[in-house]
């Protein structure tokens, strides 16, 4: 069975991101094998950006963004077993993250639509998915 993500209710305000002292990821992200803590604090006032900061190496890190801000139409399908890694009891308690690119502008920036970061917010556990999906892109322009 495959679970399709909503991307546009999340916990926080509509569009923002839940703020989580430590995620541990369930699988480490694509090269980076030695790191598996991470804080999602917010950058913006909204949670549209956040900051995926590796806690083994603090120096590293990631921007994320909700899609649904950039992406309303995004709905990432997961499947059953992503749900079992993350300890999840609920598709409701997922948030999709997408990571960021950053350009010399908001035209310039770009995000990984193809490999979303799927975190559980009651588990505090997260994953980076790798979607089948042709149709994906892992350089989508932010803005059209």
């Amino acid at each position: 069975m495959i679970a399709t993500m909503e991307t546009t209710t999340m916990t926080g305000s509509a569009n923002g991101a839940p703020e989580i002292p430590v995620i541990e990821m369930v699988q480490p992200m694509a090269g980076f094998p030695d790191l598996a803590h991470f804080a999602l604090v917010r950058v913006d006032d909204t949670g549209a950006l956040c900051s995926l900061t590796s806690l083994e190496q603090p120096g590293l890190r990631f921007l994320v963004v909700p899609p649904a801000t950039f992406f309303p139409n995004y709905s990432p399908e997961v499947e059953d077993t992503i749900l079992t890694d993350l300890g999840s009891s609920s598709v409701d308690d997922l948030v999709v993250l997408c990571v960021l690119t950053a350009g010399e502008s908001l035209a310039t920036t770009t995000a990984n639509l193809a490999a979303p970061v799927v975190l559980d917010i009651a588990t505090h556990r997260a994953v980076q998915v790798v979607l089948d999906d042709p149709s994906l892109s892992v350089a989508t322009p932010l803005i059209a």
